[in-house]
Formats: structure tokens, sequence, C-alpha cells
């Protein structure tokens, strides 16, 4: 699948999910989710393997499954890839562990962050955060869609939007170059998660299309 091809981005939230991780990631696959970050911060290795390796197995045919920072666990279940923060694991280290043939994505907040992540060989990156965000507690000062505008303007790699986006600003964050967006107060936090993902892929979809008419 050609990451510049994925709409609506999902990442899991145990601290926001009004039912489980499981259940939200059913019901984004419903909805029609093309990629799924598996990002948990709280369990032990063994209760994220376990929770990660359903997960795959949900999205096996159907979606491109991720792991947030943990190399460990990625390789444990077998997922399509990792996404790492600045912060996280270096790129090349994760490289020489998953190889050749898995997705790295990379979270960039500035241009020069995604030209680094591009040279280094990652396959997407994250632009964060776009808008103020309430997800992540160290997300740092919004960088508005200059900062799309002005990463697609230095780099050839999908571009992902993450931090404050909702249905009432997607359509922005789209416009502004981005490939794929992602929110996650804005769907798991709410009661019908299907509905919610549902809304965000004819949304971003829409604007695509108008964009290649």
């Amino acid at each position: 699948m050609n990451l510049k091809d994925i709409d609506f981005y999902f990442i899991t939230d145990s601290n926001l999910t009004r039912k489980s991780v499981d259940e939200d990631v059913r019901a984004a696959l419903r909805a029609g989710v093309k990629i799924v970050q598996y990002r948990e911060k709280n369990k032990s290795k063994e209760g994220m393997i376990e929770e990660a390796a359903r997960i795959k197995e949900m999205c096996e045919g159907k979606a491109i499954f991720l792991v947030n920072d943990r190399v460990d666990v990625a390789l444990a279940v077998n997922a399509d890839g990792v996404h790492l923060g600045q912060d996280d694991t270096p790129y090349k280290a994760a490289r020489d562990q998953l190889g050749y043939d898995k997705i790295i994505g990379i979270t960039v907040h500035s241009v020069e962050e995604a030209i680094a992540a591009q040279s280094a060989g990652a396959d997407y990156v994250g632009a964060s955060p776009i808008f103020g965000s309430t997800t992540k507690k160290d997300a740092g000062k919004p960088c508005g869609l200059e900062l799309i505008k002005d990463i697609k303007e230095k780099i050839e790699l999908p571009v992902v939007a993450i931090g404050g986006i909702n249905l009432d600003n997607v359509v922005s964050v789209i416009e502004a170059g981005a490939d794929s967006a992602a929110a996650i107060s804005a769907t798991v936090a709410k009661d019908d998660v299907e509905e919610a993902v549902r809304k965000f892929i004819a949304v971003i979809n829409n604007v695509k299309k108008d964009e290649y008419k």
C-alpha cells in the first residue's frame, strides 16, 4: 500500500477509550481505516505484546499495523513497522533491528527534522503538533498549518498531520498538503468510534478528490 494513499491514520489510546482498545480497533477497521498505530504507555512489555498480537491479527489483510516507539514489541508480534518520536529509539537502531522490509515513521516538529528523517531513510513523517493537543502533554507548542506546507516543499515523503485535529479543522490540514491526518481524542473518546472514523475518512477523501479534479 502506498502511504500517500492513506486517508485517516488511526492511533489507539487506552487512557481515552470509552470501551477498550480492542473494540476501538475493530470499530476503526469496520469504518475502513488503512493504518493502525498501537500507542500504549501504561502496560508492561508482556501486556503490550499480548494486546499488540491481537490487534495485529485484526489488521491482517485490512490495514497496516504499526507500534509506537517499542521496536521490541513490534518484533515480537511481527508488526508492519514502528513509529518513532524524536526522543525514542534512534532510526538507525530501529532499522538495524527491523530490517528494510518494515515501515518506519518519524515524528517531526520542524522542516530540519523532516529533512533529516528523509535523509536517514524514514518511510513517512508525522508533522506535530499542528494545533494544540490535549492528548500528548509533551507535544510542545503548536506549529500550525505552515509546518505542513513547508515540509511538503522540502521532502517527498508522505506527511501525516497530528495534534489537535478534529472534524472542524481537518479540511485545512489536507488542503495544506498533508497526505493523511490522525485525530485521537476526536475518535477514541467518542461513544461511536466507527461513526467518528467514517466521518474523518469521508472528509479527507472528499478534499483529496477535489484537489485532483
